[in-house]
């Protein structure tokens, strides 16, 4: 596709991955259409759906959706969820915001409108990423509980630890895009994670709305999915251990490395100092030096911090 320099300063590209969504997806794009902001354009590619997923929604592209959709047929077959928006990023036009949306949520009519007025107030060669809290849901969209609120501003060294950015409720500027153009997130690294973590790590800003801007379903079916409760979220990552978290944190650090043209000097150090500290005085030293790597809650950045200087603990 010609990359070409979207006219209208506050056009929004949203980009949609669809695979076997069709229980949902209707409601979603209605969402989509009743934005009290007007000014976007709807790139959806289908991820080698089984369902009627692709149906719908070119029913809705040449239906209420005619002439603000566009299908990106460059690639074909599954790419998963991350490769998927990956391809989106690559392949849409340059456009002043861009925002991701999933298949099975709701947004509020005034999400876009939120989102751009808190974006819009930048500076445009500064990366920047908005994201926002959501009311958390089951399957019928009945609410029981609002996502948690944060406890301490997002950083670098904090986006290391723990992803504080929802998929769906990230709206980036342009400048941001250019960081995540080709260049894909590693392996069991989700799009809005990596958004976090590449405009963190340039030296951007991360705005984060405390208004809930979505409604999240949570269901059989979700690829992450939330739940309101700490106590699940701790017995869950006990049981998967360090091994997992470490991997994941390790290969951050080394795809974040590669990139080391857009990252900011004071991060691009804390990056060289985490993948060369081998011995347990050595990331003690790093824990030491660097108080911001911990996570939102206390009893999370101990965790953390026991999993960083004890990597191999068993589960």
């Amino acid at each position: 596709m010609t990359q070409k320099r979207a006219e209208s300063s506050r056009q929004v590209a949203i980009l949609l991955s669809l695979y076997n969504g069709e229980t949902y997806l209707d409601a979603q794009l209605a969402s989509i259409l009743a934005q009290t902001h007007p000014d976007w354009t709807l790139y959806w590619r289908d991820d080698a759906s089984t369902d009627l997923s692709r149906d719908r929604m070119r029913a809705f592209a040449e239906g209420p959706g005619k002439g603000r959709c566009v299908e990106i047929t460059t690639r074909h077959g599954r790419l998963g969820v991350a490769g998927s928006y990956a391809h989106l990023l690559d392949a849409i036009p340059d456009t002043t915001y861009v925002a991701f949306a999933d298949q099975d949520d709701i947004w509020k009519p005034q999400k876009l409108e939120w989102a751009l007025d808190a974006v819009s107030r930048r500076p445009a060669e500064k990366p920047t990423l908005y994201c926002a809290r959501q009311y958390l849901t089951d399957a019928d969209l009945v609410i029981f509980q609002e996502s948690a609120p944060l406890r301490r501003r997002p950083d670098f060294p904090a986006s290391l630890t723990q992803n504080i950015a929802t998929g769906h409720t990230i709206l980036l500027n342009a400048a941001t895009h250019s960081l995540m153009r080709n260049t894909p997130p590693p392996p069991s690294v989700l799009h809005d994670w990596w958004a976090y973590l590449l405009t963190a790590a340039a030296g951007g800003e991360v705005i984060f709305d405390n208004r809930c801007v979505s409604y999240y379903r949570q269901h059989a079916h979700n690829t992450v999915g939330a739940t309101g409760s700490f106590i699940r979220r701790a017995w869950a990552a006990c049981r998967r251990g360090p091994k997992v978290f470490m991997t994941i944190f390790n290969s951050n650090v080394a795809c974040l490395r590669e990139g080391s043209k857009t990252i900011a000097p004071e991060n691009r150090k804390l990056l060289e100092d985490l993948a060369t500290a081998r011995t347990f005085t050595q990331r003690l030293s790093v824990l030491c030096r660097y108080r911001n790597l911990k996570r939102q809650r206390p009893v999370e950045s101990l965790v953390f911090r026991l999993w960083y200087l004890f990597p191999t603990l068993p589960r």
